[in-house]
């Protein structure tokens, strides 16, 4: 099959590699119909690469049909039309029993001292073989995808694997009171979904922070007040706190992570990083602190005494450095981690009807075939053309 391999730092290669096969009686294959590239993809891309090997398959955002099922699989057979959860979760644990299925005991990444194992994404989380290919192994084929019906565009369904739930949890975990106020930094793809979940659920004011001008006007299409942060400099607080009466909003989102804009000298210290050797490099991301923390500081400043910070942006140094006297000073609930898929589908599956009130039919901005996946990580690592979210098609 075709499959995009990484190869390197900001090399990625589509490449023919051994089709995927039922390895555990629970097992299923799927033939990709869509597959999303993620923001959390462009880590792999420039910053995570110690944690990959030459060949890796990438991507953690698919849906398509069955092809193949293992005799242990009852809840879907061969032609359902299904969505892969990116986190691979066994659905009865201790972890998944509560809601917890990034944290899945079965498929925690001991190694690594890390939660559940997610496709595509490094050995970090298992070093499974991601979904932007053309087929993908799927385990745990009984509790694992989420069957959807035929008929509607994939567009309708893709966004259940990470996008839709990752932006529900994020606003969820945000504690936005009714009528309350909640700023999202970042608006690509889980940012943009996030400030409509916050509209949809309630919020009587949104504000969404960003640098590009496209995503700030994608997102004022849908309500959302929105900031340039190089216009206000280190008083992006002050324009927030002009907009809630002096105190700042209820929540804020960090919907950046490790991609923020920020000091020079972290955005050194992540591309030397990338560029060691990985037997030096691996030790230095696991004890060091080389994200941009820019964005989560802004969230520390930005939002109201006694509020919440929700974090769905992902970050990757072990000791970075916060600032907790702050945190402390103003009384903050901060809420974070890897989405728990399996744990939002009842709660957005009535969402993804013909009325589309979250507006996912015509949420990405570019489709692309699958051949093309190298140049659309670069045209969406640059920021080119309004990429803000595409779909590859195998």
């Amino acid at each position: 099959m075709r499959a995009l391999t990484w190869q390197d730092t900001r090399n990625v290669r589509v490449l023919s590699v051994p089709d995927p096969r039922v390895e555990e009686p629970t097992d299923i294959v799927v033939r990709v119909t869509s597959t999303g590239v993620c923001g959390s993809d462009l880590h792999l891309y420039t910053v995570l690469g110690p944690f990959l090997d030459p060949g890796d398959v990438l991507g953690h955002e698919a849906m398509g049909i069955v092809e193949e099922a293992g005799p242990e699989v009852t809840a879907v057979r061969p032609g359902d039309r299904v969505v892969v959860p990116f986190n691979i979760s066994c659905g009865h644990c201790f972890m998944c029993d509560r809601g917890l299925q990034s944290q899945c005991e079965t498929t925690q990444v001991r190694a690594y001292g890390m939660g559940a194992a997610l496709f595509g994404y490094t050995k970090l989380y298992g070093q499974v073989p991601g979904g932007q290919a053309e087929y993908l192994r799927v385990p745990f084929g009984n509790t694992l995808p989420v069957k959807v019906p035929e008929g509607p565009p994939d567009e309708r369904y893709v966004y259940l694997s990470d996008v839709l739930p990752t932006a529900w949890q994020a606003v969820e975990y945000a504690e936005v009171p009714p009528g309350g106020s909640v700023t999202v930094l970042g608006l690509g793809p889980v940012g943009q979904m996030a400030a409509r979940v916050a509209l949809h659920r309630g919020a009587g004011l949104v504000v969404g922070v960003d640098p590009v001008a496209a995503r700030r006007a994608r997102a004022r299409e849908r309500g959302v007040h929105v900031l340039d942060p190089a216009e206000h400099g280190k008083d992006l607080g002050g324009a927030v706190r002009r907009l809630t009466d002096g105190r700042g909003t209820d929540s804020v989102i960090d919907a950046v992570g490790m991609e923020a804009h920020g000091p020079r000298l972290a955005a050194i210290a992540q591309r030397v990083t990338a560029a060691l050797p990985d037997a030096v490099a691996r030790p230095l991301m696991e004890h060091a602190g080389v994200d941009r923390l820019a964005a989560l500081h802004a969230a520390v400043d930005i939002v109201r005494r006694g509020g919440t910070v929700s974090v769905s942006g992902v970050y990757g140094g072990a000791v970075d450095p916060l600032p907790l006297l702050t945190i402390f000073d103003k009384q903050l609930r901060i809420h974070m981690g890897q989405a728990n898929v399996r744990s939002w589908v009842d709660d957005l599956l009535p969402l993804l009807d013909d009325s589309d009130p979250l507006g996912v039919e015509g949420f990405a901005t570019h489709t692309m075939p699958l051949e093309e996946a190298p140049r659309a990580y670069a045209m969406f690592q640059a920021k080119e053309d309004g990429m803000i979210k595409t779909l590859l098609k195998p």
